[in-house]
């Protein structure tokens, strides 16, 4: 009896103390409730997670269409010191829709976390708040995980994508017919930016059902990414994607350097070779000329100039052995003349 009393005071103090955590949350509080637009309002936070990056927007209609009912433009971000707490001036602006409005606190990066302060807009006009769509149903993510890889088109800087499969299940009491998701993708300490996508079927109370939502990047993404999945207001999922460089482009490029280099090169050339001066060919020069003769040296004592013969005009001279005939006969005389 004793253990069966004591498992039943364990139960009933754990939501006990999940209510002491949840009031233990985070905190924000304005200097002032009202100001106009032009103004600047002071806010400050209390419980936040230390060095965490938050955004603060004024929101109509206590935002209940999200951001888009925010005054996105004249937004601010502060970081929350090491105690956990901030002070930011946050800029009076008119929200796109109506009041009552609302100063909204979020994290833009890590582990989400919100708190929304009661703020009126001097001279804004004020609306009743439409009719939130009653259901039962309460979708929770039981898994998730992301499909497909990168091809050889976003090697070469391609938009990168994937497929967010999630196994989601209804701990409502009413089914979740063609559910509208919301998937962000944020990089950095950058927010997410969220785009709609409604999934085509019926979640039955106490079932689950998978459900594959496209994700898509920019052209040229590379780095870290974080992938976000929330439904109304409820942040489901959060999957990491780490997106790698596009090296084609990177490789593109040095080739279109070094081909282009090398194009201006040959073309300056060209231009060179077309306008240098060309400068005269240099003649021949003369043959040497022949070795001065060893035959009777002239009247003035130098040796007489004998023309030059190529060897196929030269005469031929007689053989040595050869003598000449005379040119007229010789004549006896007797003997003993003189």
């Amino acid at each position: 009896m004793v253990t069966v009393l004591v498992l039943v005071l364990l139960t009933l103090g754990a939501p006990l103390t999940g209510g002491a955590k949840a009031a233990e949350g985070p905190t924000a509080k304005v200097s002032q409730a009202e100001a106009g637009t032009g103004g600047t309002v002071t806010v400050t936070g209390a419980r936040w997670r230390p060095r965490a990056l938050l955004t603060l927007l004024i929101c109509g209609q206590n935002m209940i269409g999200g951001t888009n009912s925010c005054a996105n433009g004249d937004g601010r971000a502060v970081t929350v010191g090491a105690d956990g707490t901030f002070t930011k001036k946050l800029p009076v602006a008119e929200p796109p829709k109506p009041c009552p409005c609302v100063i909204h606190i979020a994290t833009a990066t890590g582990e989400a976390a919100a708190a929304d302060v009661a703020f009126k807009v001097a001279g804004h006009p004020v609306a009743p708040l439409p009719k939130e769509r009653s259901g039962g149903e309460r979708l929770s993510v039981l898994s998730a995980r992301l499909d497909g890889s990168s091809g050889l088109l976003t090697w070469f800087g391609a938009p990168p994508s994937r497929r967010l499969v999630v196994t989601v299940g209804n701990l409502g009491s009413t089914p979740a017919r063609d559910p509208v998701f919301e998937v962000g993708t944020s990089h950095g300490v950058f927010a997410p930016s969220w785009e709609e996508q409604r999934w085509r079927g019926t979640i039955q109370p106490g079932k689950k059902a998978q459900v594959k939502l496209d994700v898509e990047l920019s052209a040229g993404a590379h780095g870290d990414y974080r992938v976000s999945l929330r439904y109304g207001s409820k942040l489901l999922v959060e999957q990491p994607w780490a997106v790698g460089r596009p090296w084609g482009v990177t490789l593109f490029w040095v080739l279109l350097c070094v081909v282009v280099a090398a194009t201006v090169f040959r073309i300056g050339m060209a231009v060179v070779d077309k306008v240098r001066p060309r400068t005269a060919r240099a003649a021949p020069p003369p043959p040497a000329s022949p070795p001065p003769s060893t035959g009777q040296a002239g009247a003035n004592g130098a040796h007489p100039a004998l023309p030059w013969f190529t060897p196929d005009t030269a005469p031929e001279a007689p053989p040595h052995h050869q003598i000449s005939a005379p040119s007229e006969e010789i004549r006896s005389t007797p003997k003993g003349t003189t």
